[in-house]
């Protein structure tokens, strides 16, 4: 028993290194980086010819590095009322002391401006520009009313804006679909703040729930959600193949989200929805590869 204490102890702290890092969500970014590319940015590049582009896998994965590392970064300074709202978390990814995390941090931008520097000297400058707004809102952003969530959904969109610039790709497409993602983040993180109001309101965060109410939240929150529907009426209308059934089953989802929403009381509700609403954005990531897909 005692031997297998230390393989146990190593397992706990790689559990806990992929808990801090979002491993989950940074491996859906470089998916959805790479489908993006592929079907949407520049569709008239083979798979072969966009794996062996050694540049934007470079772009890729300094965007991966420095979202890691963003959120390393969030959580350190969320320390405190995460251990209020979700403790059992708090403590897996504790395990790995804040010193060490810092040090992690550090690493990991590190090497995103290093690989971005094998791109361009305004890649390096991009993500050094990505590094420094997500420590600015995690040090003071956060706490600050409304902006933070506007702020918080930016930053998530932030890498796509990076991979679209390098393949020079600004068709009105690719907006629509950044406007209806965005929209989707947004209501997400709203959704979190109602999640969260506990820790929030004894840490002072002026979230929108702590400023307001839980109801006018809810409300503010509907009408994000109804704000995707102007960008999803326009992709319906585009040539995207199977991707079309997704926007379309998009209008029922968001008003059963909505109804969820009302009727939710609790803690565990809001985890529901915020999850219900990651999973959409899941299955839009994994319905980029049927554009071009037909019946």
């Amino acid at each position: 028993m005692a031997s297998t204490r230390p393989f146990q102890e190593k397992i706990l702290q790689v559990l806990s290194l992929f808990s801090l890092v979002r491993g989950y969500n940074i491996v859906v970014l470089v998916l959805s980086q790479y489908l993006t590319a592929r079907f949407i940015l520049d569709p008239q590049t083979s798979w072969l010819d966009l794996i062996l582009d050694f540049s934007f896998f470079s772009i890729v994965t300094a965007s991966a590095l420095s979202t890691a590392a963003g959120y390393i970064i969030n959580n350190f300074y969320d320390a405190a009322k995460d251990q209020i709202n979700r403790p059992q978390k708090f403590v897996l990814e504790h395990l790995v002391s804040q010193r060490k995390q810092l040090a992690l941090y550090l690493l990991l931008n590190v090497f995103a401006l290093l690989f971005a520097s094998l791109v361009s000297v305004r890649a390096f400058f991009f993500f050094f520009f990505y590094s420094f707004a997500i420590w600015l809102y995690s040090n003071t952003v956060k706490r600050l009313f409304w902006l933070s969530n506007l702020f918080s959904a930016l930053l998530m969109i932030f890498p796509f804006w990076g991979i679209t610039l390098y393949l020079k790709n600004f068709e009105s497409v690719v907006f629509y679909h950044a406007a209806y993602l965005f929209f989707l983040i947004l209501a997400r993180d709203i959704v979190k703040d109602l999640e969260n109001l506990k820790g929030d309101w004894v840490q002072r965060y002026k979230t929108l729930p702590v400023v307001f109410s839980v109801i006018t939240t809810k409300r503010i929150i509907a009408l994000t959600l109804l704000l995707c529907l102007l960008p999803n009426y326009f992709l319906i209308l585009q040539p995207l193949g199977l991707m079309h059934y997704y926007f379309i089953l998009g209008i029922p989802f968001l008003g059963m989200v909505l109804l969820f929403l009302w009727r939710a009381k609790d803690q565990k509700a809001y985890l529901w929805i915020h999850n219900l609403i990651k999973l959409w954005i899941l299955i839009g990531v994994l319905s980029i590869a049927l554009i071009y897909q037909k019946l």
